[in-house]
């Protein structure tokens, strides 16, 4: 039996005695040609990619097979949160390069299936292939009844508001960390700890699109990035207050040590997977209680939409437009 047969049946396996039923919407499921889904009224579909050296490292002190699982779904399933749709199957295709075990890509599809639990998402099948670099590439669908439950980048209206999910910064910090520019101090070991396993937005996400917001994208490439994705869609120009950005527990610690303003890593680095929106001042306060309700982070108000040109500026304490660059994947 050929090496990636025998890892198939391993994961089936594995699958089979980890994974929740499925329910009534996956009939059928891993092993099999195809997976068999009934379908909702509307359907969500994203693909995300990451592959070692460019999006990650696969090194004991960098990520284990286990995180990279974690991570490769967390970042598929951030791409729903920002839709505000529910969470329904993952499709999984493992690159795998000479050398990484069997027991390793067990380890790896683990990773992936604890975030899978957690959030209500069934593994429901994917492809195992021979690859010069260990590639992780996962397809996610989430559904809705109605297409008006769901949200992109091109709703943002000149005066809206300009939010946040959660806290930013500590995807940069830890990098900073990792590449010996700054040193692991005990108020950064919770960042660094959060920043390692991210958990996507979901709940936030389906609460900020009942809630009446105009426009989200999830922070994957950095506020700096995303920001102007938002801009660029909805023919706005977004101001953004850098000094209001709120940051992870050690990232202000950490920006010392780099000689930097804390909202630089808030801004730059990537990996945050919280959401940016905007939202009619008219609906903040129902949109923080709806949040509250859902059990999901606070909001935080970072800036505004103003008539275009389309673009961004992010501004400092003293008003003055601050250049900054966007995230780049790169290890």
């Amino acid at each position: 039996m050929g090496l990636e047969r025998s890892l198939i049946q391993s994961i089936a396996a594995e699958l089979a005695e980890t994974q929740t039923p499925r329910g009534s919407r996956v009939r059928r499921g891993v092993g099999d040609d195809a997976a068999v889904v009934r379908a909702r009224p509307v359907c969500v579909v994203s693909v995300d990619t990451m592959v070692d050296g460019v999006h990650f490292r696969l090194h004991p002190d960098w990520a284990s097979a286990a995180e990279v699982g974690h991570r490769a779904l967390a970042g598929a399933l951030s791409d729903l949160a920002a839709m505000g749709a529910e969470p329904g199957e993952a499709y999984l295709a493992l690159g795998l390069p000479e050398g990484f075990g069997e027991e390793q890509a067990l380890e790896l599809v683990r990773g992936a299936q604890a975030l899978a639990s957690v959030t209500g998402t069934t593994i429901a099948g994917g492809d195992v292939v021979s690859t010069r670099a260990l590639t992780v590439s996962i397809t996610v669908v989430g559904w809705a009844e109605h297409e008006h439950q769901l949200i992109g980048r091109d709703g943002a209206r000149a005066g809206d508001l300009v939010g946040v999910t959660g806290r930013l910064g500590g995807a940069g910090a830890r990098l900073a960390v990792l590449e010996g520019r700054a040193t692991s101090i005990d108020t950064a070991a919770g960042t660094l700890a959060r920043a390692q396993s991210p958990r996507p937005r979901l709940k936030e996400g389906r609460a900020l699109a009942a809630a009446g917001a105009h426009a989200m994208i999830d922070l994957s490439d950095g506020l700096a990035t995303d920001a102007s994705h938002i801009a660029r869609a909805s023919d706005v120009h977004l101001r953004i207050d850098l000094e209001t950005l709120p940051l992870e527990e050690g990232v202000a610690e950490i920006s010392a040590e780099l000689a930097a303003p804390p909202w630089r890593l808030a801004a730059e680095g990537g990996e945050d997977y919280e959401l940016l929106f905007t939202v009619s001042p008219a609906e903040r306060t129902h949109l923080e209680r709806t949040l509250h309700e859902a059990g999901g982070a606070q909001a935080t108000w970072i800036g505004r939409a103003t008539a275009g040109p389309s673009g961004v500026s992010f501004l400092d304490v003293h008003g003055n437009e601050q250049r900054l660059e966007g995230f780049q994947h790169r290890w």
